[in-house]
């Protein structure tokens, strides 16, 4: 115990100190994506390998998954090709929207 003159408390100090943190922790749910990484066609591979290797460093168990989405949108490749091809496709900051027959008729080009 430890106290000053005219103090009408007292300080316990370290009294029940269980030790410093050891680093910072996430939850993270079964199925739910730790990472996330966009790169060409052509250096899936190296990225699969990177991540093989990444996730010795973490405990438990992870799986590396190659999506079928196209970047970060929720279009695979052959939609947004498809798009491109008819127009509909349209860029949204860094996403891309695809245009449906729905909406404002000056944008289908009817009236005005």
């Amino acid at each position: 115990m430890l106290s000053c003159a005219g103090a009408d408390r007292l300080q316990t100090g370290m009294r029940h100190a269980y030790g410093k943190s050891n680093g910072k922790v996430a939850r993270v749910k079964i199925g739910q994506e730790i990472y996330s990484l966009r790169v060409k066609e052509k250096d899936v591979i190296h990225a699969k390998e990177a991540f093989r290797r990444c996730k010795m460093k973490f405990p438990g168990r992870q799986r590396v998954k190659v999506s079928k989405l196209w970047g970060f949108t929720k279009f695979t490749k052959a939609q947004i090709d498809q798009a491109r091809e008819e127009g509909k496709l349209v860029n949204d900051g860094i996403n891309v929207k695809i245009l449906t027959e729905r909406g404002p008729l000056s944008r289908l080009g009817i009236g005005s």
